[in-house]
C-alpha cells in the first residue's frame, strides 16, 4: 500500500467524518489538509459541496420508546412531551444525507449506524460534480467499536484501509436542536404533516453557531472556523420523540447548500465487526 493512497483515504475518511451522520470518528486533526491530487480539489463545484457538507451537523435522534402520552387517533402529540419521553438506550437506523447546492445534488451518504452510543456503523459517500459522469469520489467506510477502516469503492478490488478511532466518539442528539427549537417560541412550532408515511411534527427556525457550543462541539468548531454566525434549520420528530427528517439551509463564503438528512427503519442496536481480508 503505498503512502499516497493512504494519505487519500485518510482524507477522504476526514470529509466523510464532516458530511456522515454521526461523523466517522476517524482523527481528523492533520488529515484536513487538501490533497495534492485530488479530484475533488481541482473542481469549484466539489470544492464547495466539500465545504458545505462540512457545515452539517452530525445527525442523530432520540432512540425509540413508549411515548409520553398516548397519541391520538388522527396522529397529533405535543413535541415538548414527544422529547420527553424519548428513551436513550442505543438503537440502530438508516440515514441518507444529500447535500444541495443551486438544484444540483452535489454529495450522497447512505447508511446504517448505531446512536446514543459510542458511534459504529457502515457508510457510503459519493461525491459528484456537474458534467462529470463518475463520482469524484467514492468512499465506503466501517467504524466497529475499536476501529475505523476505509476503503475507494472507485477502484475493483480496493482493500480496507485500518484507521484509529477518533477520541471525540460522541455523536449530536438531535433531540437538542428540536430543543432549541421549542424554545425560540411559539413560532418554531409548524404543526403535524407526515414524513414518508409517519406522522411529524415539523418544527423551524434559525440555530445561532453560539447555541451549538455546548450540545454540538464539533459543529461549532467547524463552522465557527468558516466564519459561519448560524443557519436555517427544519426539523420533524415523531411521536416517540425521534428524529425522521431534517432540512439545514446554511450560506459558507458566498455559497448557499441544503444538507437534508432522512432517518428511517429504526431498530435493536446492531453489531459492525471489522471487515474480513481479502
Amino acid at each position: 500500500m503505498t503512502t499516497s493512497r493512504t494519505t487519500a483515504l485518510t482524507i477522504a475518511a476526514t470529509a466523510l467524518a464532516l458530511v456522515t451522520v454521526a461523523g466517522c470518528n476517524d482523527d481528523t486533526g492533520s488529515a484536513a489538509q487538501p490533497a495534492p491530487t485530488s479530484a475533488a480539489s481541482s473542481s469549484p463545484t466539489a470544492s464547495a459541496a466539500a465545504t458545505t457538507a462540512a457545515t452539517s451537523p452530525a445527525a442523530t435522534s432520540a432512540a425509540p420508546t413508549t411515548p409520553a402520552a398516548a397519541t391520538p387517533a388522527d396522529g397529533a402529540f405535543d413535541p415538548e412531551k414527544a422529547l420527553a419521553g424519548a428513551d436513550k438506550a442505543p438503537y440502530a437506523v438508516s440515514t441518507t444525507m444529500t447535500t444541495e447546492s443551486g438544484g444540483v445534488t452535489l454529495s450522497t451518504v447512505k447508511g446504517r449506524n448505531n446512536l446514543n452510543a459510542a458511534w459504529t456503523g457502515r457508510m457510503e459517500m459519493r461525491t459528484t460534480a456537474p458534467g462529470v459522469a463518475e463520482p469524484i469520489l467514492w468512499i465506503e467506510s466501517l467504524t466497529t467499536e475499536n476501529a475505523s477502516y476505509m476503503r475507494d469503492l472507485s477502484t475493483p478490488g480496493d482493500e480496507w484501509v485500518k484507521m484509529p478511532r477518533s477520541t471525540d466518539n460522541a455523536a449530536t442528539d438531535y433531540t437538542d436542536y428540536a430543543k432549541l427549537l421549542l424554545a425560540s417560541g411559539p413560532g418554531a412550532r409548524k404543526g403535524m404533516e407526515t414524513r414518508n408515511g409517519v406522522a411529524a411534527y415539523h418544527l423551524a427556525g434559525h440555530i445561532d453557531i453560539e447555541q451549538l457550543s455546548t450540545i454540538d462541539p464539533r459543529t461549532y468548531k467547524s463552522m465557527k472556523a468558516k466564519g459561519t454566525a448560524g443557519f436555517d434549520f427544519d426539523q420533524w420528530i415523531d411521536a416517540k420523540g425521534r428524529t425522521v427528517y431534517v432540512e439545514q439551509q446554511v450560506e459558507m463564503k458566498g455559497v448557499k447548500a441544503v444538507n437534508k438528512v432522512t432517518f428511517s427503519d429504526f431498530g435493536p442496536a446492531e453489531t459492525f465487526a471489522a471487515p474480513i481480508a481479502g
